[in-house]
């Protein structure tokens, strides 16, 4: 059943850039952002105030760093991702994101002086060629002048947020249980949103309503958010994180898919040779060391 879990988890994570991109031009990205976490919060409201309270002492003594994860993880990396699927498409964000675990490793290696191999370095300077390779769109003269596709710089953002705030879960204080954790980053994270998204409605961006964007949002709301925080969360116990966090290498295949069947994008060479490239370095800095711990 974990195993199910989990590739259901990455499915579903998938799904969130793909039905973002479906709804991007009728719904602005930083109303998209709030919309979906409010309607998630108020999902899991009665459950989350009795732990709230409850928990409160422990909330209040570490503060500042619950605030910083709700703004990384909710606020900053769903925003960046809905901004950057307003002019780039499904596939190349979801391929973009594969890059969180090598990102994670040089944030580690930059700020938190932990040794990396050369066979490590090696995995990142590949990994991170396919980068550029997708965001370039494989076209020399985009390196050459810098002119890259706006999206994909957000997207690329949303990969950094995302990677910082997978650094400092390790200050997450452990007697916080993950439903808690899970109710007051989301809290806190819709909080932060909610200046902009007015921000947005002020400026005359305002969501065209349909039964399409309102199915949109309650998917964003139950099955990327509290389910897979679930489905995740049981994978892990079951499994172990090492193991459990090879699934997410899934997420680019699905986005890729689900991106052709239901959004009619074309895969293009440059996709498979990023994707390639990510992959690749993934394998020299990540996977190879994780399959031997597994072992």
């Amino acid at each position: 059943m974990a195993y199910l879990l989990l590739i259901v988890t990455t499915l579903f994570w998938a799904g969130n850039f793909v039905t973002a991109r479906g709804i991007h031009s009728d719904f602005p990205p930083l109303t998209m952002s709030f919309m979906r976490w409010g309607l998630a919060f108020l999902i899991i409201l009665p459950l989350f105030l009795p732990r709230l309270r409850r928990n409160w002492p422990l909330i209040r003594q570490n503060l500042p760093v619950l605030c910083l994860l709700a703004v990384l993880g909710v606020a900053c990396f769903n925003s960046f991702i809905y901004l950057g699927l307003q002019t780039t498409m499904a596939t190349n964000a979801t391929l973009l994101q594969s890059a969180v675990p090598i990102t994670i490793l040089v944030i580690c290696s930059l700020f938190l002086k932990e040794s990396i191999s050369m066979k490590q370095w090696l995995g990142v300077f590949i990994s991170f060629s396919g980068v550029l390779i997708l965001i370039s769109r494989g076209q020399l003269q985009v390196l050459q002048s810098l002119a890259f596709n706006k999206g994909d710089l957000w997207v690329f953002a949303a990969v950094v947020a995302w990677s910082t705030y997978s650094v400092l879960l390790r200050w997450k204080p452990k007697e916080l249980d993950g439903f808690t954790f899970l109710g007051f980053t989301i809290m806190v994270g819709g909080i932060a949103v909610f200046p902009f998204a007015l921000w947005e409605f002020s400026d005359g961006l305002v969501p065209i309503w349909s039964e399409q964007t309102v199915a949109a949002i309650v998917y964003m709301a139950i099955c990327p958010s509290i389910l897979s925080y679930t489905f995740w969360n049981r994978g892990v116990a079951e499994l172990g994180a090492a193991k459990a966090g090879l699934f997410i290498h899934l997420m680019p295949l699905f986005g890729l898919i689900l991106s052709v069947i239901f959004l009619g994008e074309k895969v293009q060479t440059f996709h498979f040779i990023g994707m390639g490239l990510i992959f690749t370095g993934i394998y020299l800095a990540i996977i190879s060391r994780q399959v031997e711990q597994i072992k």
